[in-house]
């Protein structure tokens, strides 16, 4: 009885059976798919919980190339799903620049990256907490945008920068070369025992000469991607399960998240090779043009 009252609709709107059967068919597997991308993104984002769609597709390529779904399709799927990621911002300071330590020149402005350990970027980030104040510093290295150390604190004293700049230092491979580190003209990095052991490792400073938060905008930018892509801040943790969190959250970034400006490569493989030119984006002033190094 149901095929002729379908036959009769078929009729009625002027097209076969066979063609509403295909349509039928045809949106099923429309939904399987869209429930297969789905649980392929939730898969990914289990460990980076707000990766955003361009890096998602990178990483997820071959499979949906598999599956006919393209980039535009995966876009369309996650927008219907609301899963798109929607950036935004909050601050909190933790710069000091009025301090009678002693403010380096900027080395780094126009200077072009080719390598990894050529150029380390610092900078320290407020972390919040509702029962405690936390402090993450991290060194990154400006070519690979890998995190090369890293160091969560109650206290924005240098104690936990200069623990952050040990681990940078014993996590070189190729200690041999040059290396500048640029950091903000916080007192954390001007202070004495900072300095002392920059010079004691053959470290040559340098440091930004402006507020422009896009003069240090390599150690902003991951800052961002572990407080926002990772929910470091929605942990809510006490201070010995934060710090195995952050220890987790920077493997999986170093290994797994992919960077447009490294050409969709790991900060990990970025690092271990120098090949790939890392891509550059100018930021234009009425009076100056600075350089822009983004890890997108």
């Amino acid at each position: 009885m149901r095929n002729v009252s379908i036959s009769a609709l078929c009729r009625l709107f002027g097209f076969s059976r066979q063609r509403y059967y295909r349509s039928v068919w045809s949106e099923h597997r429309c939904r399987k798919r869209a429930t297969d991308v789905v649980e392929l993104a939730q898969e990914v984002r289990a460990g980076m919980p707000r990766l955003g769609c361009r890096k998602l597709y990178h990483i997820l390529e071959p499979r949906l190339r598999t599956m006919g779904v393209g980039r535009d399709r995966l876009f369309d799927i996650m927008r219907a799903n609301n899963m798109l990621i929607l950036p935004y911002r909050s601050y909190h300071t933790t710069t000091n620049s009025h301090h009678r330590f002693r403010k380096y020149k900027n080395l780094v402005a126009g200077l072009d990256i080719v390598r990894p350990e050529q150029v380390f970027v610092s900078d320290i980030t407020y972390v919040s907490n509702r029962d405690c104040h936390m402090y993450l510093a991290l060194v990154t290295d400006a070519y690979s945008k890998k995190i090369m150390g890293y160091d969560l604190s109650e206290s924005l004293a240098a104690d936990g920068a200069i623990r952050a700049l040990k681990m940078a230092h014993k996590n070189r491979i190729y200690p041999q070369e040059p290396l500048i580190h640029h950091s903000d003209r916080g007192i954390q990095y001007c202070s004495d025992e900072y300095q002392a052991r920059l010079a004691r490792y053959g470290i040559t400073p340098s440091m930004t000469e402006s507020y422009d938060p896009y003069a240090n905008a390599v150690a902003e930018r991951i800052n961002g991607i572990l407080k926002q892509e990772f929910l470091l801040e929605n942990l809510n943790l006490p201070l010995n399960l934060m710090k195995k969190a952050v220890a987790e959250c920077v493997d999986i970034y170093n290994r797994m998240r992919p960077h447009c400006s490294c050409d969709y490569n790991t900060p990990e493989f970025m690092h271990r090779q120098r090949e790939v030119k890392m891509k550059t984006y100018k930021k234009e002033n009425k009076n100056t043009q600075s350089d822009i190094r983004l890890c997108i």
